[in-house]
C-alpha cells in the first residue's frame, strides 16, 4: 500500500486550553520544507436535541513571517479589554457559582401574564362540579 494514506501531518509540540464547550487547541507542525507553523484550533461542541452532540472546529494557520506582528496586536488587544473592563469575567454563566435559573423565561413579558392569571383565578370548590 505504501505511505501513501498515513501522510498526516505530525504534530512537533502541542498544548490543550480546555475552556467549558471550548477547546483550544495550539499545535507546532511542518511544512514540507522542513519549516515550522503554528495551527490554533477552536473546537466548540454543540448538543442537538436528540442528546447527540457535534463539535464545530475553526482553524489558524500562523507563519514564522506572521509572529510578531500577530503577537503585537494580540497583546495590545488583550490589554485593552484588561484595561477598559479587568480581569473579572463579567458574564454571569461564567461565573464558577453559576447555576441555570429555570424560573425566568426568555418572555420578558412573561412574568406579568402569570401575575394577571392569578388576580383572574375564580376559586372552584369540588363541592360546585
Amino acid at each position: 500500500m505504501g505511505d501513501y494514506g498515513t501522510l498526516e501531518k505530525e504534530d512537533i509540540f502541542s498544548k490543550v486550553l480546555r475552556a467549558g464547550r471550548r477547546t483550544y487547541f495550539f499545535d507546532v507542525r511542518a511544512t514540507k520544507a522542513g519549516d515550522y507553523y503554528i495551527t490554533i484550533t477552536e473546537s466548540k461542541k454543540f448538543t442537538n436535541d436528540d442528546g447527540s452532540f457535534h463539535y464545530k472546529k475553526h482553524k489558524i494557520y500562523l507563519y514564522k513571517e506572521d509572529f510578531s506582528g500577530f503577537t503585537e496586536i494580540l497583546n495590545e488587544m488583550t490589554n485593552y479589554v484588561i484595561n477598559e473592563k479587568g480581569q473579572e469575567v463579567i458574564s454571569e454563566r461564567h461565573q464558577k457559582d453559576y447555576q441555570k435559573s429555570y424560573e425566568t423565561s426568555e418572555n420578558p413579558n412573561s412574568e406579568k401574564e402569570v401575575n394577571s392569571s392569578n388576580n383572574e383565578f375564580t376559586n372552584i370548590n369540588f363541592e360546585d362540579i
